[in-house]
């Protein structure tokens, strides 16, 4: 599970200022009452969305240990490149692609070995009987399970839309592909997806 978020990076190092060539709004200075507010903003991206960055590394196959420093390194990028981000669009594409890059440099060392993805956060909820819960831990575990049967490109489109639910340009456009590679990595995707399913499924004897 994840620590209470806290910009734990700026404690270790110092954040790099904001880049301005792509967004005129933050060009005002590193001292000016615009950078104060583009780091206001960054503080509540990471407030806001550390829970969400820390399950999408989860989802990509990142091992709980390494989730921390990872997680950190997603943020400290997404502040480099925070003078590029269109408040106007929906913001979590545009961060699971900061995600999905930390990972794939992660997953591409040789010393990594793929693990079980573990638990992913789950917020308690006291109005289900105990059974029922246990019903959605299995349910979940299954999912982690047939998640690790697709490779990372196929799996990050599969993320965004059928977990995340974002739509398939906004997925094309934040992971850099075209639009037709982004639905053939989905189509494969889900059929694999659906095959571990039964799999795990058969070979556990669930209904």
């Amino acid at each position: 599970m994840p620590r209470t978020p806290s910009l734990q990076l700026a404690a270790n190092s110092p954040l790099p200022s904001v880049g301005r060539d792509a967004n005129p709004v933050l060009d005002a200075g590193p001292d000016g009452p615009v950078a104060e507010k583009s780091e206001q903003t960054f503080e509540a991206l990471f407030e806001a969305h550390f829970s969400y960055v820390w399950r999408t590394l989860a989802r990509l196959g990142i091992r709980e240990a390494d989730r921390e420093d990872l997680a950190n390194e997603v943020f400290f990028q997404m502040h480099r490149r925070l003078s590029t981000v269109d408040f106007d669009r929906p913001l979590r594409p545009w961060i699971f692609a900061f995600a999905f890059r930390v990972a794939s440099s992660y997953r591409r060392l040789a010393r990594h070995r793929f693990e079980h993805l573990g638990d992913l956060p789950d917020t308690p909820d006291s109005a289900h009987r105990a059974d029922q819960a246990m019903e959605r831990r299995e349910a979940q575990a299954v999912v982690d399970r047939a998640l690790e049967a697709l490779d990372l490109e196929q799996r990050a489109v599969f993320v965004l839309h059928e977990i995340d639910g974002c739509v398939m340009p906004e997925i094309a456009n934040a992971l850099g592909i075209p639009l037709s590679t982004a639905y053939s990595r989905l189509r494969l995707a889900r059929t694999r997806f659906t095959a571990m399913v039964r799999r795990i499924t058969n070979l556990e004897g669930r209904p």
